[in-house]
């Protein structure tokens, strides 16, 4: 894959709803929903996790078409799947409505808010 290249494969509704059965899952979404693309450590930062286990999580949502992922150098971005049918993202939108005001989910946003030394975008 070339630097800054997005790879994706379109999404059937049963991968679709196995990516939001899993709370990690759910967790990384939301940051993605309101984020539009972070990188691995942001993530692992954010929901105070191993890499192995978040890039575990990202690759099953990245298989089953909800998240596309980016690479520039070093860094990993990921990002909610751009064809996504609209269904999908209403589905993603309410859930970060319903989710979002709850502590786990807050507690996340916050981590991720003060994270030191966050990557700088440069072609995102």
């Amino acid at each position: 894959m070339r630097t800054g290249e997005y790879s994706c494969r379109m999404i059937d509704s049963n991968d679709f709803f196995d990516s939001l059965s899993d709370e990690t899952r759910r967790r990384l979404l939301a940051l993605l929903v309101s984020e539009d693309e972070l990188c691995v450590c942001e993530l692992c930062h954010a929901l105070d996790l191993l890499q192995p286990k978040v890039s575990r999580h990202l690759a099953v949502m990245r298989e089953d078409g909800v998240l596309t992922v980016r690479r520039e150098g070093l860094w990993v971005y990921y990002r909610i799947h751009p064809l996504l049918p609209a269904w999908a993202y209403r589905i993603l939108d309410q859930m970060v409505q319903g989710c979002g005001g709850l502590e786990l989910f807050l507690v996340d946003r916050k981590r991720l808010d003060e994270m030191p030394n966050r990557p700088a975008r440069c072609c995102a």
